[in-house]
């Protein structure tokens, strides 16, 4: 097959080729360029907008001897990644802009280049596995390498998608990989992990934000109130800066009357409030889910799990397909999920699809 092998210039991605052209496959190597000046979104090599990052995965495509290309998708990136990351904080909810580039970016824009060039499918560094399934259809597992498993944030692909994909990293632990690209020749064997979002200058999120939009954020300033007393425990400087759960940083300037750590509950946008309360106010036992994305076959009503966070734990669920909204049960409560967060959906380890969530239920008090 031709194979195009996205690199972003860390080990994984640099593996993945060498073992896609190891097998026979015609590989070509690409780099993605996402930003329009990459000192614009952040230095250093973190993430995958640096100029560290393209020479990595350049040098990494000469070991392997395989043709190397970069591909200039800025432009696309920032209208459906770096502005979808903008509109969603200003309108008070948390995305996933890794599992946002997934869908947009990496297995739409790059897959549809690929084909219309003649290629047949696209590899990738990410942790998960493809296997298929007795009906035919191309199933997406999780990873051998618990750890690393990446299937949360791929749970937006669907069966065309998979169907022109390659993980060849799905059977492998992260060791094992540093250690075959060591085995390789590739000097990215002991490369850092990349960490935070890419885009974002040191982890800052909320001073990216409030930089970036500017006049567009809904406010600049607000009450942080307090749910169970109602009383105003300090001022913050915008919505943008706060996440559902969030704890760190909320900069309280009165203690709550029970001496208790405060947790956000509620963002609003319009009037800048931001409430807080205790953290079993964070429980939440039902939620819905918009836009939903399917990896194959859409199910009416499934009994399996349900993953919140790229990193999070699974949780028990009963899932309900009504139409275009997704209704999941949680039978073990979750806490801190905000509206915009992603509900991956799995039957054992199958990935069945996903959905954003557009509104949660607490557990009540």
């Amino acid at each position: 097959m031709k194979v195009v092998a996205a690199m972003s210039g860390g080990v994984d991605s640099a593996v993945a080729a060498a073992r896609a052209a190891e097998a026979g496959h015609d590989v070509t190597g690409i780099h993605l360029a996402l930003s329009r000046n990459p000192q614009s979104y952040r230095s250093g090599a973190r993430g995958c907008c640096t100029i560290e990052d393209s020479n990595d995965a350049r040098r990494a495509a000469d070991v392997i001897g395989i043709p190397f290309y970069v591909w200039d998708l800025s432009d696309r990136f920032h209208t459906d990644v770096v502005e979808d990351f903008m509109d969603e904080y200003a309108a008070g909810r948390t995305p996933n802009p890794c599992l946002r580039c997934n869908e947009k970016i990496k297995f739409a824009a790059v897959l549809d280049r690929a084909l219309g060039l003649g290629f047949d499918a696209v590899a990738t560094g990410h942790y998960a596995q493809l296997r298929t399934g007795p009906d035919g259809l191309i199933e997406m597992h999780r990873a051998v390498d618990h750890g690393k498993d990446q299937s949360y944030v791929l749970g937006v692909l669907d069966q065309q998608q998979l169907a022109h994909s390659m993980f060849p990293l799905g059977d492998s632990t992260k060791p094992d990989v540093r250690r075959e690209a060591e085995a390789r020749g590739l000097l990215v064997a002991d490369k850092p992990d990349s960490h935070d979002i890419c885009f974002v200058a040191d982890g800052d999120n909320a001073g990216w934000l409030r930089e970036k939009l500017g006049d567009r954020a809904p406010n600049h300033g607000g009450d942080i109130v307090d749910e169970t007393t109602g009383d105003v425990l300090g001022r913050h400087e915008g919505t943008v800066g706060f996440t559902i759960g969030q704890r760190k940083g909320l900069r309280i300037g009165t203690p709550a009357p029970d001496g208790r750590p405060r947790f956000v509950l509620d963002i609003e946008p319009v009037s800048g409030t931001v409430t807080v309360g205790p953290r079993e106010r964070l429980a939440v036992d039902r939620l819905t889910g918009i836009r939903p994305r399917w990896c194959g076959t859409v199910p009416d009503r499934l009994v399996g799990s349900v993953q919140l966070r790229a990193h999070g734990d699974e949780h028990r669920a009963v899932v309900e397909v009504r139409g275009d909204e997704v209704v999941v049960e949680l039978l073990d409560p979750a806490y801190g999920i905000a509206p915009g967060q992603a509900a991956v959906i799995y039957d054992g380890t199958r990935v069945v699809g996903s959905a954003t969530i557009a509104e949660t239920v607490r557990v009540p008090a």
